[in-house]
């Protein structure tokens, strides 16, 4: 313990300082439980706390680990907010009916509205009620899927208190009704409704960054890519027409209800219709700031690569260079690690597998550099060990999939956010250090010069928690694709 008395850990116990965390415990005996100082819990009264080193020592004392804060976790390198927020999410996942609302949400966390909604903007850049709602929406799709169960009964499990509320929520998350999708079992393609203020061709301009196409390819309204989802080789196909986008998707042999499960995710990852444009613009109601941003974009959102591996791969490759030559460098590691598929001269995405098992030599005759061959190669390497879990990342913190990303060799800030802002779709991200990124806020604030990564961080912190968002915005001030 440091060398602090005990009023001293007592003021920043009521304080609920996290930067004392570790430093000591406070514990009770009456009750029997010990804490960090930042527990969210009710403080104790003076004369009835104890202050200990270590947590070894609260448990000689015969104290047990406190169920809000978890110092037991802590000690072991783990956040009582993350655990909080995890413990949280999968009792929601595992019974959604048993939230109606937020106030559900934070009496099981055990904590008030206010502070239920910094833990879920903090890991979920979502309110409480997008979680939520996110949360029984993709528990009814499940079940859609599995059961042949009646839609207003399906509808009641997930949570939902009446059918018409389903139906709009429905619609609104997934871009299909519950009937349209529940089809997915025995078809190949589906309809996507698009929002009335959808931007196709900022979408049609991301995905056809390679000219060439060598994975994703454009040709007028319509995108292809061909993919690798449960064994199945397929083509996803989606054309953009008023008012939705026509998704086919081609592979051999009878409906595969998972395949076509995941192709629609695909597609709304693809589309930008996982992006909440609405909530953000809504801001310029009362913010001039974020009204000036979004003035000239109306409508716009964040188109996602197919995958996080995918997004994290184009990260690593963007890192120092400009557009141009990353996009050279990405369609010549397509088209040496991938697969080809039909005449048309695409390729499969290299799967982590294949990129793990290269030879650095194998990129430097690509042109890449020694240390970004090695860079790319060593995170693939790390999701096939497990030390990067990205699946399991995306249904988690945000802050643990940040220090995760991080801990990767040659993945710092930059590269970490773009992936959880294009990869994870994490709606609070902000790569400072982004050339275009700073550019654009240069203008935008008519500054002398371009700001620093410091800087381009206090710049951009007004736009939380929409800052992935508002970066895009920025890019698009500048007409540039990133």
């Amino acid at each position: 313990m440091m060398k602090l008395s005990k009023q001293i850990m007592y003021e920043r116990s009521i304080a609920k300082d996290q930067t004392y965390d570790g430093q000591f415990f406070t514990g009770v005996l009456t009750t029997g439980i010990y804490c960090l100082p930042s527990c969210p819990a009710r403080k104790p009264k003076f004369d009835n706390v104890r202050f200990f080193a270590t947590e070894a020592e609260a448990i000689a004392t015969g104290l047990r680990a406190c169920k809000r804060c978890r110092p037991d976790l802590f000690a072991r390198g783990k956040r009582w907010d993350e655990a909080l927020y995890e413990g949280l999410i999968e009792r929601v996942r595992a019974e959604p009916s048993a939230f109606k609302d937020m106030h559900s949400l934070a009496a099981t966390a055990g904590i008030g509205i206010t502070n239920l909604a910094d833990l879920i903007r903090t890991h979920a850049h979502l309110t409480p009620a997008a979680l939520l709602r996110q949360e029984q929406v993709t528990f009814a799709c499940q079940r859609l899927i599995d059961s042949n169960e009646r839609v207003i009964d399906l509808a009641h499990e997930a949570g939902f208190e009446s059918e018409a509320t389903f139906h709009r929520q429905f619609l609104a998350t997934t871009a299909m009704t519950p009937g349209a999708y529940r089809a997915l079992r025995e078809t190949k393609s589906f309809l996507l409704q698009l929002p009335a203020d959808f931007r196709a061709l900022d979408v049609l301009r991301y995905h056809g960054r390679d000219s060439e196409g060598a994975f994703e390819q454009v040709c007028g309204q319509q995108i292809s890519i061909p993919l690798r989802l449960n064994n199945l080789l397929v083509k996803l196909k989606f054309t953009l027409q008023t008012p939705g986008a026509w998704c086919e998707v081609e592979y051999d042999g009878a409906p595969a209800p998972q395949t076509m499960v995941k192709a629609h995710v695909i597609a709304m990852r693809m589309l930008g219709l996982y992006s909440d444009s609405a909530s953000f613009e809504a801001r310029a109601n009362k913010q001039e700031y974020v009204r000036t941003l979004v003035a000239n974009h109306r409508g716009l959102r964040i188109p996602l690569a197919p995958g996080a591996f995918e997004a994290l791969v184009w990260a690593i490759i963007g890192q120092q260079i400009n557009l141009a030559f990353a996009v050279q460098l990405r369609r010549a590691l397509i088209k040496h690690a991938g697969d080809p598929v039909g005449a048309g001269g695409q390729y499969t995405h290299p799967s982590p597998e294949r990129i793990a098992a290269m030879d650095p030599s194998e990129l430097t005759v690509l042109r890449y550099s020694r240390s970004k061959a090695e860079y790319l190669i060593h995170a693939a390497q790390a999701i096939c060990s497990g030390q990067l879990p990205l699946d399991r990342l995306a249904q988690g913190s945000a802050q643990v999939a940040d220090r995760t990303l991080r801990k990767v060799r040659g993945l710092g800030p930059w590269t970490t956010h773009y992936t959880l802002m294009r990869g994870l779709g994490l709606a609070d991200c902000m790569p400072a250090g982004d050339s275009g990124l700073a550019t654009g806020l240069q203008r935008l604030h008519q500054l002398p010069q371009r700001p620093s990564a410091e800087q381009m961080a206090a710049l951009m912190a007004p736009f939380a928690p929409h800052r992935s968002l508002a970066t895009c915005h920025v890019w698009a001030s500048l007409a540039t694709q990133a």
